[in-house]
């Protein structure tokens, strides 16, 4: 049986800055692969699509929000499974071969271990709770790697959403497929945390997600994203 083909989605907004960096290491990683598609979704206003045209992509222009773009790509993709990956986030060398395995095992949907490009202890304490399955360990940044055919039936990202949306789509698989967390790790920008400081901005997170298990709309989640996180 021939191996299943995969659609890489990569949401992009202002990402000038790391872009061409993150393609590099994509291309580099699966360069030997076959039955890989790259897509990236855009709603940039800086030079991102410039740089974006000079790598072997497929690239979609989107309006603006998370869930948007990742729709906006998946309607393109031709793959047996839609892997979305963050553009400050590096999958493991053995990403490819990871996610096949696991679809060859019957596993429809689910993301990897993450770790973080900084050895702070409680940057490692942070990525080493990834590997437990509770909800609230879970983020966009692991990405998530799904059967085409569950994705569609499931109706995508919920593009309602401007915030949470990986909450969502993870929470409404699980009504339909056990959710797996592979072993390896992606390795995730810290970035955030180093403008906004490490106990703050995961404060802030604690915050949101427990505004998000109350049940606030998505105009008091967005405001407070956009009054404490920069």
């Amino acid at each position: 049986m021939a191996a299943p083909t995969i659609s890489i989605i990569m949401p992009t907004c202002n990402e000038e800055a790391i872009i061409a960096r993150s393609l590099e290491c994509l291309l580099a990683t699966t360069k030997k692969s076959e039955g890989i598609e790259i897509i990236v979704s855009d709603a940039s206003t800086d030079d991102t699509p410039n740089i974006l045209s000079t790598f072997p992509v497929t690239v979609c222009h989107s309006a603006k929000g998370r869930a948007t773009q990742m729709n906006c790509g998946a309607r393109l993709a031709e793959g047996d499974i839609i892997y979305f990956l963050h553009a400050d986030t590096r999958p493991p060398e053995t990403f490819v071969e990871d996610i096949r395995s696991a679809a060859a095992e019957g596993k429809k949907a689910g993301c990897f271990r993450m770790s973080f490009d900084d050895n702070h202890p409680l940057m490692s304490l942070f990525g080493w709770f990834t590997r437990f399955p509770l909800l609230i360990c879970r983020g966009g940044d692991q990405s998530l790697f799904i059967d085409k055919t569950l994705f569609l039936g499931i109706g995508g990202f919920n593009e309602a959403l401007l915030i949470m949306e990986d909450y969502d789509i993870i929470t409404r698989i699980e009504q339909r497929e056990q959710f797996h967390i592979l072993e390896t790790e992606v390795t995730t920008s810290a970035r955030k945390y180093h403008r906004n400081g490490i106990i703050p901005l995961q404060m802030s997170f604690g915050t949101m997600h427990l505004m998000y298990a109350l049940g606030f709309d998505q105009e008091a989640l967005v405001e407070y994203y956009r009054e404490h996180i920069v």
